[in-house]
């Protein structure tokens, strides 16, 4: 079976496709298409739902074709590949194997931003993963596709050592002595470096968050950062109870990329969300937009599905009108709105 991949846009819809499976992205989840981004979906990640739910595989493939399609998003990262490796294996053994359980609950741990903070980021596959991804210096649409092989080489390797009952968490011996991984467990250990440069020049804030289960807020330890040089900036910062005025790692993230792109994040471990956040930013981008007399094409993504809760935020793809001060004059004005909200 050849198969041959393509890559979408972030958040595109997609409804299911002959000889074609769909993943990680689609805003739908039924046979073909397997996505988790939407509010009616599952608190699973995509690979998890492949594993939860083969049937969403297995009953739009009845039997495999020549020639199989397989669209994810662009840029694909690990659940993107673990799900296109889980998919494939799937269709070879029509069934589930320990192994593939053992991957998709790690890629459910890693998309969730849940991974233990004891485990040394140097021998986890994500990190590993992460490391090699940023050494692909190619347009995108080469980057993809080496993105998927490089992926798939890794969870080839994962499902051999899970299949002989190895741990795959954290296991820095099934990487030794194969030079790639070696040289990546390096870059991530060097990459504890650049996270030190990116803290230096941050800007570090407290904010009080809306609490995930019922009323109330919490504070939390929060980082601004611009264009950051560490790849594991969220692993790092969430971490840090050292340089963190409360202890407790720095638990809000706000990454901005060149003002092209900003990313909001909290670590899953506070108990806290972004909800309003989200919609606050898209209420500022419209207004921008309408003043400027720009369509808005594209809203901020702000994380409304079960698996995400309201955690991360994400401009627009086609780039956001909001400066860094906007966007950051926003955070303060969403921190003030929940102050008050329960200090009535």
């Amino acid at each position: 079976m050849e198969n041959i991949f393509q890559f979408a846009p972030y958040g595109q819809e997609f409804s299911p496709i002959p000889s074609t499976i769909i993943l990680d992205v689609g805003l739908k989840t039924v046979p073909g298409v397997i996505d988790h981004h939407h509010p009616e979906a599952e608190p699973e990640c995509a690979a998890s739902l492949v594993i939860k739910h083969p049937e969403l595989v297995l009953d739009h493939i009845k039997e495999n074709p020549d020639r199989l399609t397989i669209i994810t998003h662009r840029l694909p990262d690990f659940d993107a590949v673990s799900a296109i490796f889980l998919a494939l294996k799937l269709l070879e053994l029509r069934r589930v194997d320990k192994a593939m359980q053992k991957i998709a609950e790690y890629a459910r741990m890693v998309d969730s931003a849940s991974l233990p903070k004891n485990i040394e980021l140097s021998s986890t596959p994500y990190a590993l993963l992460r490391a090699l991804f940023t050494s692909i210096q190619k347009p995108e649409e080469e980057s993809n596709l080496e993105r998927v092989n490089e992926g798939l080489r890794m969870m080839k390797l994962l499902y051999e050592q899970a299949s002989l009952g190895r741990e795959i968490m954290a296991n820095r011996p099934i990487f030794h002595g194969i030079d790639r991984y070696e040289k990546a467990m390096h870059r991530v250990e060097d990459d504890f470096f650049n996270y030190l440069e990116d803290l230096e020049r941050s800007q570090k804030i407290k904010l009080n968050l809306p609490l995930s289960a019922g009323p109330g807020f919490k504070t939390v330890d929060g980082l601004i950062v611009i264009n950051p040089k560490s790849f594991l900036l969220k692993e790092w910062c969430r971490r840090d109870v050292f340089n963190s005025p409360l202890g407790r790692g720095f638990s809000f993230l706000m990454t901005d990329f060149g003002g092209r792109r900003f990313i909001i994040g909290v670590d899953p471990d506070e108990g806290v969300n972004l909800k309003g956040l989200g919609n606050l930013l898209n209420q500022k981008e419209k207004e921008k937009r309408e003043k400027n007399k720009r369509p808005l094409s594209e809203k901020w993504y702000e994380g409304n599905c079960p698996f995400f809760d309201y955690r991360i935020i994400d401009s627009p793809q086609n780039g956001p009108t909001l400066t860094h001060q906007e966007v950051v004059e926003t955070i303060w004005q969403f921190n003030q709105e929940v102050r008050s909200q329960f200090l009535k």
